[in-house]
């Protein structure tokens, strides 16, 4: 019987392993030849030019796999630059998003002192046009008092 913490033994020849690993690597790297670069098995087993049973016999390197996927995801370096140019790009949508509703709120409220000013200025023309008795009579400067 077999010890199960034993590291699994690769079934394959010495080229097709360093074929995996490099493919891997490439992979890894965001540096893909052969395929669209998404760090899937399909992707591993295309990108080193081998069939698929041959890389599932390629047990040690398949753990290796699966153990930098657990620990980094199975996002590429180009997705998460990508992601985190999304999100950079939210954040400043947001900030805009935000500053536009501000200056929307001041427009509204200097739309509403105008018109309410306007409104004002209608009336006292109308109301010096409709009174023609009145006489302004001008501010005289004072003179000295002795």
């Amino acid at each position: 019987m077999t010890d199960p913490t034993d590291t699994p033994e690769d079934q394959v020849s010495p080229k097709t392993a360093a074929a995996l690993r490099a493919a891997m690597t490439r992979l890894f790297e965001g540096r893909p030849q052969r395929t669209d670069g998404r760090l899937t098995k399909e992707n591993l087993y295309k990108e080193a030019q081998v069939s698929r049973a041959t890389m599932n016999r390629a047990h040690a390197i398949l753990a290796e796999w699966d153990a930098h996927l657990a620990v980094h995801g199975k996002t590429t370096p180009g997705e998460a630059k990508r992601d985190a140019a999304i999100a950079d790009l939210k954040k400043r949508l947001t900030k805009k998003t935000q500053e536009y509703t501000l200056l929307e709120k001041k427009l509204k409220a200097a739309h509403t002192a105008i018109a309410a000013l306007f409104h004002d200025n209608e009336a006292l023309r109308q109301q010096l046009h409709k009174d023609t008795t009145t006489v302004v009579t001008p501010i005289r400067p004072r003179g000295r008092r002795s």
